[in-house]
């Protein structure tokens, strides 16, 4: 099967279309014969070493976090998907592989595709709904009727983080771009603030919670309008105490993140607030929960209208990595 993988970690990303063989599947396993596979920023973490000490992999490494297709075979033990069905997965952190023809994966961590989607768009659901879903529920412990700000949140991640947040009774605000509004409170979010007007810092009261999408240059903001015991979880500053003991890092990397996320926890415990950070993982029962919520709001993912296939996986990497994408980009894999 032809598959798209690194050979080392680089700095410059130089993918390689491979044949390799289909994967052996083991009893608990389904092989699934992916049709659309998205490209996201965190294959470009993958690729260039930046997440190696969260995350360390052998090479040649397939890539891919993300994917939907159909199943072609199922382990002796499989109990929940049968041949035929179309099914779509965040493929396991610790393996990945969704840029191949085919893919093994547990069936722990695959859902069946939410009605009324296509390939291209299931293939866009798992990474961000389940980002979202984890920080809501795990990281952040949201309960209804309490208020969370996602600022930058007006693309892929936040079109999903929305709608489940309003799944969960939260009151959402968003800031982001001008072109985005209307879509955004079409989604359901109950307030959106655009930023080259309005600085979300000096007009919003304090929220409960903040998702950050920033990066460390936003971290005084968002703390200035945390409550009193408020929590961030940030998708971009980097890993703390806290996430290296909830994953049960051995000592020596324990200690290496709580060095590198003291200024964070320090800014935050400043103020009486907390400073969570999010590496999503695999999750099948949590996908299922996505799923239909999906099904339930009519939720589509916004597709990038440029056309990729294994043989232009560069480009699509160039394409997320320097370009403007107008929503997830997809490999369509035949």
């Amino acid at each position: 099967m032809k598959a798209v993988q690194i050979q080392r970690y680089s700095k410059n990303i130089d993918p390689v279309l491979r044949e390799i063989p289909i994967p052996k599947i083991a009893d608990t396993e389904v092989l699934v014969r992916v049709k659309a596979a998205a490209v996201n920023p965190v294959e470009l973490l993958i690729a260039t070493g930046s997440v190696r000490l969260i995350q360390d992999y052998s090479m040649p490494l397939t890539l891919g976090n993300e994917c939907s297709g159909v199943v072609e075979q199922v382990g002796a033990s499989v109990t929940e998907f049968q041949v035929g069905e179309a099914v779509y997965a965040r493929l396991p952190v610790r393996t990945l592989g969704g840029f191949a023809e085919y893919v093994s994966v547990p069936q722990s961590t695959l859902a069946k595709m939410p009605a009324g989607c296509d390939f291209a768009a299931a293939a866009a659901i798992p990474l961000t709904g389940l980002t979202a879903w984890q920080c809501l529920t795990e990281e952040l412990e949201a309960k209804a009727g309490e208020t969370v700000l996602i600022p930058g949140g007006s693309g892929s991640f936040g079109e999903m983080a929305v709608p489940l947040a309003k799944a969960l009774g939260l009151h959402v605000t968003v800031s982001g771009n001008a072109r985005a509004q209307e879509r955004f409170l079409a989604l359901g979010a109950d307030q959106y603030l655009n930023y080259r007007k309005e600085n979300y810092w000096e007009v919003l009261p304090p929220v409960d919670y903040v998702i950050d999408t920033l990066g460390a240059g936003e971290l005084d903001h968002e703390l200035s309008v945390l409550k009193p015991g408020g929590r961030l979880v940030s998708l971009r500053m980097g890993p703390n105490r806290a996430f290296a003991a909830k994953k049960q890092f051995p000592a020596w990397k324990r200690l290496l993140f709580s060095l590198a996320g003291a200024r964070y926890d320090s800014a935050a415990g400043k103020q009486g607030k907390e400073y969570r950070f999010l590496f999503v993982r695999e999750d099948g029962a949590q996908l299922r929960t996505i799923t239909k919520i999906v099904e339930h709001n009519g939720i589509t993912p916004r597709i990038d209208l440029h056309v990729f296939t294994l043989e232009t996986a560069r480009d699509a990497l160039q394409l997320v990595a320097e370009g403007h994408p107008d929503g997830k980009v997809i490999l369509q894999i035949s």
